[in-house]
């Protein structure tokens, strides 16, 4: 059977789980497409799962992990992308769209250590924690100055593996990434958001369509979740506000329950010394103000010199 849909991925055992997610759910909502194998899923390679021992802000930011499967989009070889909503850049190419967002995995982080540290408090002072974002970095150290934080990149299973292989004492990853791929096991404490802050975006997966296509924006509106779509143009509001890069240590998560949306938000210094907190609270329409003042208020309390 020829594909009707062709979803671009990356080629991750995460992003390959993800985009299988969102087969199953089109194939659910629209039957008439024929099935789960009536929707293909096209693997693409991308500049930033070429091995390298640099940060994600030195090598060029987050457009590495989505240039390659947004030129397939403008090309014709895919119909969407199916892409973590943290990897993808503030502000999308023209021509393209954020159609839909599949319902929120948990959002926190979690910190898997040698020993099984039931906190961030038990490692063991001076221990060597790996992790290639500079948000968990920054939030790490301010809670733990003593930290020393490597740089380490790489895939869940490429991390887990120089876990404990000992080449760090502990790393941080996202629960959500764990949750899909069965390895929730290795977890020694989820991080709560007062410790630290997610990514904007983190635990949501995100489909980008072109813009102007009426027939794929039509099927993926069915597996839209509101709650999750709610809480991407706040915290992705929040990022413009700050005009955030991959350089800047921002945290942001929002909630949407019983039609009201709180949005906690925070910028810090690199090095965790100095950190600027604030929260927002509102109607679901309110989401994208919401995220824009409270980015204007981080802004001007942390300065300049921070971005």
């Amino acid at each position: 059977m020829a594909s009707l849909l062709r979803l671009g991925t990356r080629g991750s055992p995460l992003a390959l789980k993800q985009a299988e997610e969102t087969r199953v759910r089109l194939a659910k909502a629209h039957p008439s497409l024929g099935g789960p194998l009536a929707i293909e899923i096209v693997p693409i390679r991308t500049s930033g799962d070429r091995p390298s021992s640099r940060t994600l802000a030195e090598e060029g930011g987050k457009g590495l992990f989505t240039k390659e499967i947004e030129e397939a989009l403008y090309a014709g070889t895919i119909d969407l992308a199916v892409h973590s909503l943290k990897d993808m850049p503030t502000e999308l190419p023209l021509g393209l769209a954020l159609a839909a967002c599949l319902p929120r995995e948990d959002p926190r982080d979690a910190l898997i250590a040698s020993g099984n540290a039931a906190s961030l408090a038990a490692l063991m002072p001076g221990a060597t924690v790996g992790t290639a974002s500079i948000r968990r970095t920054a939030q790490l150290l301010h809670h733990r100055p003593d930290l020393r934080v490597v740089p380490m990149r790489g895939n869940v299973g490429t991390r887990l593996a120089k876990l404990a292989a000992g080449d760090v004492t502990a790393t941080v990853l996202a629960v959500a990434g764990l949750h899909r791929l069965g390895r929730t096991d290795c977890i020694s404490c989820v991080l709560e958001p007062d410790i630290m802050l997610p990514s904007a975006g983190q635990g949501i997966i995100a489909i980008e369509i072109r813009a102007y296509d009426a027939r794929t924006r039509a099927l993926v509106r069915a597996i839209d979740d509101r709650a999750a779509h709610v809480a991407a143009d706040a915290e992705r509001s929040l990022l413009a506000a700050l005009d955030g890069s991959c350089r800047t240590p921002i945290g942001a998560l929002a909630t949407f329950a019983q039609q009201r949306v709180i949005l906690d938000a925070l910028v810090i210094r690199p090095d965790g010394k100095a950190i600027h907190r604030t929260r927002r609270e509102g109607g679901a329409t309110d989401a994208v103000a919401m995220g824009r003042d409270a980015g204007e208020e981080l802004r001007r309390r942390a300065g300049a010199d921070l971005f």
